[in-house]
């Protein structure tokens, strides 16, 4: 992959990340059900990858297992708490707050790693708070929205402790096998919770599973881990920063689900936030 593939292949990441919220909107079932489907579709695709590049899946350690299960149950989490913001407070909502999860590894780096706290990363959290503030349709937990609202922050939550955990899951697995481990932990805790919904699926459904499993997560992986091979990270981080914008672009193309000005105006000083933490980081040599 050339530098030109590379820029492509992370604007791609970008949109289909974006449309995760579209599919998980698209899909009449639980927020468990999606998640489960997704995780599903994933592994299977993951699998068939691995196995096309000629590689073999190495049974983890008793270790790698304690950290592969801490980050699958955080994914998990994630997954869930995210389709249920998409399903009670919209694409939009959804989208703009689990986009607070930089703001969550900030916090959480110096108080798990004990890592210094830089001003510019303090800005940052400050930034992400008052656009969350905008964001927020209201300060009563009876509307909807503000519902969703809390249920898309806690799923960045659950994002940034799942990257954190991945910190030490990267350490015991290959990359190229992580996601797929990972996957299939995700399918095993959320399947017992659904497996009775699935028969009450309908095909367009199961379409829409398909997309998010093989699209959204299994080809979005490796397509950014593919970028990453030209790109540097800050240069990848700005990109994906805009999965918001493109998650609003689709809601509002095919579902009329338009933010108001003052989300909207949260929502740019959230992605401002962190595409200026971007352009300031320094990359790993």
């Amino acid at each position: 992959m050339n530098s030109r593939q590379a820029q492509f292949a992370i604007h791609v990441t970008a949109v289909l990340f974006g449309l995760t919220g579209i599919f998980g909107e698209l899909t009449q079932a639980s927020a468990t059900l999606i998640t489960a489907g997704r995780a599903l579709f994933a592994t299977a695709t993951l699998l068939l990858f691995i196995g096309h590049a000629g590689h073999r899946i190495a049974l983890p350690s008793r270790q790698a297992w304690r950290a592969l299960a801490l980050a699958g149950i955080l994914l998990a989490i994630h997954w869930t708490t995210f389709f249920v913001a998409v399903k009670v407070g919209g694409i939009a909502i959804a989208t703009l707050g689990f986009a607070s999860f930089p703001a969550f590894i900030t916090l959480l780096e110096g108080f798990l790693f004990h890592e210094r706290t830089r001003v510019s990363e303090w800005v940052v959290v400050a930034l992400v708070t008052l656009g969350l503030v905008l964001v927020t349709p209201s300060f009563d937990f009876r509307d909807q929205a503000t519902v969703g609202l809390a249920w898309a922050v806690l799923s960045g939550l659950a994002f940034a402790l799942f990257t954190l955990a991945n910190r030490k899951a990267v350490a015991h697995v290959a990359g190229r096998e992580l996601a797929c481990w990972e996957n299939l932990i995700v399918a095993l805790l959320t399947l017992p919770w659904c497996f009775t919904e699935f028969p009450q699926l309908r095909a367009l459904d199961w379409l829409w599973l398909f997309m998010l499993g093989v699209f959204c997560t299994a080809l979005s992986h490796a397509l950014l881990v593919s970028s990453l091979s030209r790109l540097k990270a800050r240069t990848a981080g700005i990109v994906i920063a805009l999965e918001p914008v493109y998650a609003i672009a689709f809601a509002a193309l095919l579902f009329a689900q338009y933010p108001s000005a003052r989300a909207l105006a949260g929502g740019a000083i959230i992605i401002g936030a962190i595409v200026w933490v971007g352009l300031r980081r320094r990359d790993p040599d």
